[in-house]
C-alpha cells in the first residue's frame, strides 16, 4: 500500500533503504544510445527546492538480475504550506507522486493524490480530475517542472469542488451497497467476483467514528480503506478467507483511481 500517512519527511539515507532504486546514477546497459538519464534523485532535490518534500519511497520487486537497480520506483512528495481546509473540520494535504525508472521504459510520470488528517486516509485523484503529467528525461529542466507543478497546483480547486459536492449529497443503503459492490470490483476481476461471496454491509462499516456519514464523502473513503488496506472476509470454493493488503502500488494507484472516478460518478 501507498504510505500516504506519513507526517515527516524522509532523509535520504532512509529512502536509499527503502528504495535503492532511486539512488541509481547511471542507466541500465539495454537503454538506448539516445536515451538521456537523469537521476530520480535530481527531480528530488528540485521539488525540494519548489518546497514538496518526500513523505514515502517505494519500488518494484525486480524479477530478472539486470533490472535490479533500475525498476520502476515511487516517490511520494508533500508541501507543508499547500492545504486544503475543510469547513467540518477535513484537513487534507495535497500530494504528488512520481513514478520514473532507470532502464528508459518510463517517463517521469506525476500524478495528484490526498492525504487526510481526520483518518489519515490516503486517496489518489482521477485521471478525469488530473490527467497525469509525463515528463521525458530527454531536454528536463527545473523550469518545465516548476511549471508542471504549478500547474497541477493550480488545478486543486476542482479537486475542492468534487469534495463538497460529495459531502452534500447523501447516500441511502440501496445505493452506498451498489457502491461498494462497484467499488470490489476494482480489486477482483470479473470472473472472480463471480465465485466469490462478499457481505458488502461490512465493507460499508467504518473503522473510526470520524468516518461515519451517509454522504458520498464518508462512503467513499470507508470503502476505499477497505479495498485497499483489506482485512474483509469473502468466502471461496466453500472457504472464508480474508483479503489481504494491497502492497503493489502501481495496483495501488490504479484502484484509487477507479474509486475516485467511481466516487464522482455518485456525486453528479
Amino acid at each position: 500500500m501507498i504510505d500516504l500517512q506519513k507526517s515527516t519527511f524522509m532523509t535520504d539515507e532512509q529512502m536509499q533503504k527503502a528504495a535503492p532504486s532511486i539512488f541509481t546514477e547511471a542507466p541500465s546497459n539495454e537503454v538506448s544510445k539516445h536515451y538521456t538519464h537523469i537521476p530520480t534523485t535530481k527531480v528530488i532535490n528540485d521539488m525540494r527546492t519548489l518546497g514538496w518534500d518526500v513523505v514515502d519511497v517505494k519500488e518494484v520487486k525486480a524479477r530478472k538480475q539486470k533490472t535490479r537497480g533500475f525498476q520502476k520506483h515511487l516517490v511520494v512528495f508533500r508541501n507543508p504550506d499547500v492545504v486544503i481546509n475543510g469547513n467540518d473540520g477535513d484537513t487534507v494535504f495535497p500530494q504528488i507522486l512520481l513514478t520514473n525508472s532507470h532502464d528508459g521504459k518510463n517517463a517521469f510520470t506525476f500524478t495528484a493524490g490526498l492525504f487526510r488528517m481526520v483518518c489519515e486516509n490516503g486517496l489518489v485523484i482521477s485521471t478525469t480530475q488530473f490527467e497525469d503529467v509525463k515528463m521525458r528525461h530527454m531536454g528536463y529542466t527545473f523550469e518545465e517542472l516548476q511549471d508542471q507543478i504549478r500547474a497541477m497546483v493550480e488545478r486543486l480547486p476542482l479537486t475542492v469542488e468534487s469534495m463538497n459536492k460529495m459531502k452534500e449529497i447523501e447516500m441511502g443503503e440501496k445505493a452506498a451497497l451498489d457502491f461498494a459492490k462497484r467499488a470490489l470490483e476494482t480489486r477482483f476481476k470479473k470472473d472472480e467476483i463471480k465465485r466469490i461471496q462478499v457481505d458488502y454491509k461490512e465493507l460499508l462499516i467504518p473503522v473510526r467514528d470520524e468516518d461515519k456519514g451517509n454522504d458520498v464523502w464518508s462512503v467513499f473513503n470507508v470503502v476505499q480503506e477497505k479495498i485497499i488496506e483489506g482485512g474483509f472476509e469473502y468466502r471461496a470454493g466453500g472457504k472464508v478467507r480474508k483479503a489481504r493488503e494491497i502492497k503493489n502500488f502501481k495496483q495501488d494507484q490504479k484502484i484509487n483511481k477507479e474509486l475516485f472516478e467511481l466516487a464522482l460518478e455518485y456525486a453528479s
